[in-house]
């Protein structure tokens, strides 16, 4: 008879504890403490997943589209750059999500402009910084003052080792907002990309690289500025080419002279552009351009003086990438189309507007809507 008691004792026991397993463990702690080990190895922990972020380099945007389905929502205020650089992608998202024009801005670039005493006003969860607001770099003091006024800094790369730190960069904001496994399936996507061109040239053994000229924002000055072996580099190096910029330009980017271009004679030439070199006669190219207006850019940028001698744009080897894809999550889609220029018999099967498609499909809310890449020689 004493039994009874226990045996009522124990059956809630089980019933409480069966009906707290069945309770989802994302209800439980998806609104606990995050620890966020960032892309400079700081351990930064948040109190719950943001809502409000300060977001340092604007086109990172693209990323929060790729994870979340309202990226807007999640900006306290931002930099200026997407909206004064790539206006047409803009757009795009200003159809989408009208409140874009609401967004403070904070300023231009990482040149000194980032309003520190305005950020601190909007009272963000987080701010999230590119490298080059990092101890060391010039824009440093602006993550100091953040930390100082106790809001949480998280550093982000997809523009000076985009290799290795895109995906590492994606999962650091899915961990920010909430959306770890997201990030986790474009993650995933983008290495299984990535690894179909790292896989086949390593199997191709001693292929030749064709030597090649990257000219970044192509028209923007006189001939040539071009990466170094970091950043686009790294990407290009990734695609199986010989950059001539590479071994004399020290930093991530600079300048060459027309001389060491003639005298290298690179087999391709690549532009980049979009519409922020319109008015300055580059290369444009991209949401709103037309393939006949991009061709003209094209061919216009690579007969300048110190290009149209060179063997890529005597041959019609010459091609041109919308720049933005170059610097957020979407380098794969450079990173294809420079490994089929380069190499175009090894890689005559991979189809970059596929793989647009799929990340249209399954990853942007806004999807990309027009011409990102571009060649002279096409049919």
């Amino acid at each position: 008879m004493m039994a009874m008691p226990f045996i009522r004792l124990s059956f809630v026991l089980t019933v409480v504890a069966a009906l707290f397993m069945a309770v989802p463990m994302a209800a439980l702690g998806a609104d606990g403490p995050i620890v966020i080990n960032d892309i400079t190895g700081r351990d930064v922990t948040l109190p719950h997943p943001a809502k409000r972020i300060v977001l340092a380099e604007g086109r990172q945007v693209i990323a929060l589209a790729l994870i979340d389905p309202d990226p807007i929502a999640l900006l306290a205020g931002w930099l200026g750059d997407f909206r004064k650089n790539d206006r047409q992608t803009y757009d795009l998202f200003k159809d989408r999500f009208p409140a874009i024009d609401k967004v403070p801005v904070l300023g231009l670039s990482n040149d000194g402009t980032f309003s520190v005493e305005q950020a601190i006003a909007l009272h963000p969860d987080v701010a999230v910084l590119g490298v080059s607001f990092a101890p060391g770099a010039r824009s440093n003091d602006v993550a100091r003052q953040l930390e100082a006024a106790g809001i949480p800094v998280v550093f982000t790369d997809f523009v000076l080792n985009p290799l290795q730190r895109t995906v590492p960069s994606v999962r650091i904001i899915g961990q920010v907002v909430g959306r770890e496994k997201e990030a986790a399936a474009f993650a995933a996507f983008y290495e299984r990309h990535m690894k179909r061109i790292t896989d086949r040239l390593a199997r191709s053994g001693n292929l030749k690289k064709p030597t090649i000229l990257v000219e970044a924002h192509a028209g923007m000055a006189e001939c040539c500025f071009a990466p170094g072996r970091q950043g686009i580099g790294r990407l290009i190096e990734t695609a199986g080419a010989d950059s001539i910029s590479a071994a004399v330009v020290p930093g991530p980017s600079g300048h060459l002279d027309r001389e060491y271009v003639v005298s290298r004679n690179p087999d391709i030439y690549v532009g980049t552009g979009g519409a922020h070199l319109d008015a300055l006669g580059g290369l444009v190219i991209g949401p709103g351009y037309t393939k006949a207006k991009i061709l003209e850019r094209l061919r216009s940028v690579s007969r300048r003086t110190g290009l149209a001698e060179i063997k890529a744009v005597q041959t019609g080897n010459v091609h041109g990438l919308f720049h933005n894809l170059l610097t957020t999550p979407l380098n794969i889609l450079a990173v294809e189309n420079l490994a089929k220029w380069a190499h175009p018999s090894l890689f005559a099967d991979l189809d970059p507007g596929k793989t647009e498609s799929e990340i249209n499909r399954r990853f942007l809310v806004v999807p990309m809507q027009g011409i990102y890449w571009i060649s002279l020689n096409e049919p």
